[in-house]
């Protein structure tokens, strides 16, 4: 088989909260990669930009290593899928799968799917079909919901670093109940199938 070859052009953004010595790392980890299977041109950094759009604003004292640390060690414990903006470099990272659009979960007899949400098919508005007495997972809105239709849990933990209902939130599942939790613990509201 003959070797493909060609010239390519990659370009990446890279969070400016990641410091000069992250942003360092990054780059000569893409580097790497693309000698791995090619030779390297040129690198040309653009330096600081103005998106073109606007992006959610991170909150005070958001911290990605440190996230990423704390993921990762509990790695052999998470179930993950893969949201809007989340991409093959997010898995470089991460040291569990990230990047499925959805994975469903038996727990105590009930099926959880889970998914980012903003496919369709796997969203709640288009959900899929699920049998009664299963969950469907999302948080693609950032909002809050807790409700049993048709038999089917729906189920957004809202956000815990960018909520848009006002509150930071994530969910609990035990035993056949969810519960939707602020972070200092306290329980907004519960329900369960039975």
């Amino acid at each position: 088989m003959a070797k493909i070859s060609g010239k390519y052009e990659i370009v990446y953004i890279i969070d400016p909260a990641q410091g000069e010595e992250g942003i360092a790392a990054l780059v000569e980890k893409f580097k790497a990669m693309v000698e791995a299977e090619g030779t390297l041109t040129s690198i040309e950094e653009w330096g600081k930009r103005r998106l073109a759009y606007p992006i959610n604003d991170l909150p005070e004292g958001y911290a990605p290593k440190e996230v990423l640390a704390t993921l990762n060690g509990i790695a052999e414990r998470i179930v993950a899928v893969r949201g809007n903006c989340d991409a093959e470099v997010d898995q470089m990272v991460l040291d569990f799968p990230c990047l499925s659009d959805f994975s469903q979960v038996w727990a105590d007899g009930h099926l959880l799917h889970l998914s980012h949400g903003h496919l369709a098919g796997n969203s709640p508005d288009r959900p899929p079909a699920l049998p009664q007495g299963s969950a469907l997972l999302t948080g693609h809105t950032h909002i809050k919901r807790l409700e049993l239709v048709d038999d089917v849990m729906y189920v957004n933990p809202g956000s815990t670093s960018i909520p848009k209902d006002g509150c930071a939130s994530y969910a609990v599942y035990d035993n056949g109940t969810f519960a939707l939790k602020k972070l200092d613990g306290k329980t907004l509201l519960e329900a369960g199938w039975e």
